[in-house]
């Protein structure tokens, strides 16, 4: 009787542990996943005052655009991006992940690309895609 009930006790003690792990790990994703989000709005506020108080978005790789918002554009205008997004060593926005951002203009707005979890850019046909996509 006491073996049962200590291995009753242990299988609940294997599975509480599992699924406080899987909690931790839902709980972890949702916080990367919204700090995406809000650097993103963030850096799209910021993108869309660099455009109306110089006329046009930031033009080059990711590095040149930070560098375009902290001055060093035609009009010397400083933008703010909200509060600190994250840059790696070359100076570019990185996703919570630590991949850079891809950042693509058109004449009206911008699409931004992290390549989520996997830290991977993947295209669309590829089953594991955890990209995220956001634009303007």
């Amino acid at each position: 009787m006491k073996k049962v009930i200590l291995g009753v006790a242990l299988v609940a003690l294997v599975y509480a542990v599992w699924h406080a792990t899987s909690a931790w790990r839902t709980m972890q994703a949702n916080a990367r996943t919204t700090k995406l989000n809000v650097d993103i709005e963030n850096l799209f506020a910021g993108l869309q005052q660099y455009k109306e108080h110089v006329g046009s978005y930031p033009i080059g790789s990711n590095a040149n655009v930070v560098k375009a918002l902290k001055g060093q554009n035609p009009k010397s205008v400083i933008i703010l991006v909200g509060r600190k997004n994250e840059l790696n060593d070359k100076g570019e926005f990185v996703d919570p992940w630590g991949t850079p951002l891809r950042i693509y203009f058109s004449d009206n707005g911008v699409l931004v690309r992290s390549a989520g979890p996997n830290k991977r850019f993947d295209d669309s046909t590829v089953l594991a895609c955890d990209d995220y996509y956001r634009s303007n």
